[in-house]
């Protein structure tokens, strides 16, 4: 068997909170090939098989009595090109932001408001990752996942993924598909997108009145770095809670009490409100208990300040959640995936 298994294997280095715990198998899948067979001996060993990419939306709150995959195979190339259209297929284990920036390279748009955002191509399908009015589902084509339960590729077109606010089917059926590369629909003509947050604010400022993609990637990196901090220096998984979506009524009493709320109306009716705002009214920003913590400069972010564990952040996360419903009455949901 080419794939390589080790035990006792701490996930320090492998997740973004670093969180330090142990795997009790460890196992690194650079090929479809040590997916199968890893597949293989967890069945034959009765062992629970946990796949992770960048280790960038989890939580670990303990031990992790499994055998851990971790997700590094690469390679990316175009399936299809013609005069203003690219489909480009990436592997599941190609790091995030230099397949963006890889692509932009290349001449290619659609991905750049999507720059510096930490993780792996295989799992930025699974909560339909987004930001600065792009989501992953704009520039998606299809992917190719493994059925874990009977070995057979499939693949899965747009409307199949079931897309939502962060948020798909492979979500929900973590145990059944394993996502093994994807493919998105990229365009030589660009088309961008600037009007959401301080994007065309940052390009102004920075003197460049007709912006290319390139242009926009690089705004959002000096937003998204001065706003988060970086995991290596600071663990981190980025935004923990998603941005609630509640109803017209619900958002309108908390404009009459907080005429300042941040607020997004939705095509359904629906509002969308920016969690950090809540947290940040409530008072949580910089907030701190052991090495367990709110970033001082964005509110959405909890942070590991070194010796924290996965439980200590999900007690803090809970505190906040209970907090922002008695205030506001409003429910937040957590990003990460907890285990």
């Amino acid at each position: 068997m080419s794939l390589q298994i080790q035990t006792n294997v701490s996930l320090k280095p492998f997740n973004t909170f670093g969180v330090d715990v142990r795997a009790r198998l460890f196992a690194e899948a650079h090929t479809d090939a040590d997916i199968r067979q890893a597949l293989a001996y967890a069945a034959e060993h009765k062992v629970e098989l946990l796949v992770i990419g960048g280790g960038s939306n989890l939580l670990l709150t303990g031990d992790v009595d499994a055998l851990v995959l971790r997700m590094t195979s690469r390679g990316i190339r175009i399936v299809h090109e013609d005069c203003d259209t690219a489909i480009v297929e990436a592997e599941a284990g190609e790091p995030w932001h230099p397949f963006v920036q890889e692509t932009l390279a290349r001449g290619m748009s659609g991905l750049e408001n999507l720059s510096l955002i930490p993780g792996t191509v295989g799992a930025a399908p699974m909560q339909n990752i987004g930001a600065y009015g792009v989501e992953l589902k704009d520039v998606f084509d299809s992917l190719i996942a493994l059925d874990r339960q009977t070995g057979e590729t499939r693949e899965f077109s747009l409307i199949e993924c079931a897309f939502g606010y962060r948020d798909s089917v492979f979500k929900h059926q973590v145990d059944r598909w394993l996502i093994l590369r994807v493919r998105f629909r990229l365009s030589f003509s660009a088309k961008l997108k600037l009007d959401y947050g301080p994007v065309r604010q940052r390009l102004q400022e920075q003197g460049i009145k007709t912006p290319t993609p390139i242009h926009v990637s690089r705004a959002i990196c000096s937003i998204r770095s001065e706003k988060l901090p970086d995991p290596a220096m600071l663990g981190n998984a980025g935004s923990f809670f998603k941005n609630p979506l509640v109803t017209a009524e619900l958002a309108a009493r908390i404009r009459e009490a907080h005429p300042g709320v941040v607020a997004y109306p939705q095509a359904d009716g629906q509002v969308k409100l920016a969690a950090g705002w809540l947290i940040e009214q409530a008072g949580w920003k910089g907030f701190r208990d052991g090495d367990a913590g709110v970033h001082a400069l964005q509110s959405l972010v909890l942070v590991n300040y070194g010796a924290a564990s996965g439980l200590d952040l999900l007690r803090l996360a809970k505190r906040i959640q209970a907090d922002i419903l008695e205030r506001f009455g409003v429910s937040l949901e957590m990003e990460p995936n907890l285990y």
